[in-house]
C-alpha cells in the first residue's frame, strides 16, 4: 500500500513537472506577444505625438511650447541629415544687437533644398512677416525640435511625418531678413539650445552619436561650441566658401582672401506696398541686374511688403 502512494506521488510529480514544460513555451510566447504588443504602441505613441516623455500634448498653434526642462538628457544624434549643404555661418547664437539670437543662420540662396535634420513629424507651417518668414518646426525622436526660418516656399505640411534628408523647404529672403539665408534652431522642451553643440556645419556633421544636455554646463558649453564651430570672426571666413585651413576663431593673414562687409556697412531698401524691383533700381540709380545679383533674386522673383533688399 504505501508503494503505490509513493508511486501516485511520484506520478503526480512527473505530470506536474511536464505541464511546466508544456506552459513554458506558450509563457514565452506570451511574454514576446507582450513586448511586441508594448512596441507598437510605444511607436504609435511616437508617429502621434514624437517624444510624448518629453511632451505631454502634441499640438499646432505655439512655435515655442515651453515644458518643463530636465536636468540632464540625452540626444541621439544618430541619423542626422545635415539641413543644407552650405558651410558659411554668418551669425552665431548668443546676444546680437542688443538680443537674443537664439540660432544659426547659415548662408543659402533663394531656391536652394533645406531638409529635415533628423526623422519626426511637423508641428508648425507659418508665414511671420516681422520675424521667421516662412518658417517650419519639426519634432523629432530624438527629443529635438528643430526650426527652419526665412524659407522662400514650404514643402510639408503640419502634422505630416518626415524622414530625416527629405526636403522641408527652399531658402530664402522672407521675413525679418536683410540678405538670403536659412536660421536654424535646435530647441529641447522649447527651450533653444546652441545648434553649434551637435552641428558641425563647416564640416557637415554632427559633433557626435549623442550629445547629453545639462542645464549647469550648457552655457559654458555653448561658448566653446561657438569658439569651435562657429563664425570664425566678425570680419568674415577664412576662405569665400566657409572652408579656410585657419583654425577655428582664428582670422586668416593673406590679404587675397576675402573679407566679408558686416550687415551695418551695406545699404538698405524695405519694399513698399505697390514697388517692383524696375522702380527700386531706378530709385537707386543701378540697373535691375545689379540689384538682382547683391541680393540673389532673379528678375521675376516677387517682392513682399516689409522685405529688406540691399542697394549697396
Amino acid at each position: 500500500m504505501l508503494t503505490s502512494v509513493f508511486t501516485l506521488a511520484a506520478s503526480s510529480t512527473a505530470m506536474a513537472q511536464d505541464k511546466l514544460a508544456m506552459q513554458a513555451p506558450v509563457d514565452h510566447k506570451s511574454k514576446a506577444v507582450e513586448q511586441m504588443a508594448l512596441k507598437n504602441l510605444t511607436n504609435k505613441e511616437n508617429m502621434e505625438n514624437p517624444s510624448s516623455d518629453l511632451y505631454q500634448e502634441w499640438e499646432n498653434k505655439r512655435t515655442h511650447a515651453v515644458y518643463a526642462m530636465p536636468e540632464q538628457y540625452k540626444i541621439d544624434l544618430r541619423g542626422f541629415h545635415m539641413p543644407t549643404t552650405s558651410r558659411i555661418i554668418t551669425s552665431n547664437y548668443g546676444r546680437r544687437w542688443g538680443r537674443m539670437h537664439k540660432g544659426l543662420d547659415i548662408k543659402v540662396y533663394i531656391g536652394d533644398t533645406i531638409r529635415a535634420a533628423f526623422s519626426g513629424k511637423v508641428r508648425i507651417v507659418r508665414y511671420e512677416a516681422n520675424g521667421y518668414g516662412n518658417y517650419v518646426v519639426i519634432r523629432h525622436n530624438n527629443g529635438l525640435e528643430t526650426v527652419y526660418g526665412h524659407m522662400s516656399k514650404h514643402l510639408v505640411k503640419e502634422n505630416q511625418t518626415v524622414r530625416a534628408g527629405q526636403p522641408i523647404g527652399l531658402g530664402g529672403n522672407t521675413g525679418r531678413s536683410t540678405g538670403s539665408h536659412l536660421h536654424f534652431e535646435t530647441r529641447l522642451c522649447g527651450t533653444a539650445l546652441n545648434p553649434a553643440l551637435m552641428f558641425d556645419f563647416r564640416n557637415q556633421d554632427v559633433t557626435g552619436d549623442y550629445y547629453t544636455y545639462r542645464r549647469s554646463t550648457h552655457d559654458s558649453e555653448s561658448l566653446q561650441a561657438t569658439r569651435l564651430r562657429g563664425k570664425n570672426d566678425d570680419k568674415g571666413y577664412s576662405k569665400a566658401d566657409g572652408q579656410g585651413t585657419s583654425k577655428p576663431g582664428s582670422t586668416s593673414s593673406k590679404s587675397d582672401e576675402p573679407v566679408a562687409k558686416s550687415n551695418k556697412d551695406f545699404q538698405w531698401h524695405t519694399v513698399a506696398s505697390g514697388e517692383s524691383i524696375e522702380s527700386i533700381a531706378q530709385a537707386h540709380n543701378m540697373s535691375v541686374e545689379q540689384l538682382c545679383k547683391l541680393n540673389n533674386i532673379g528678375l521675376f522673383t516677387p517682392l513682399r511688403k516689409g522685405q529688406h533688399l540691399r542697394y549697396q
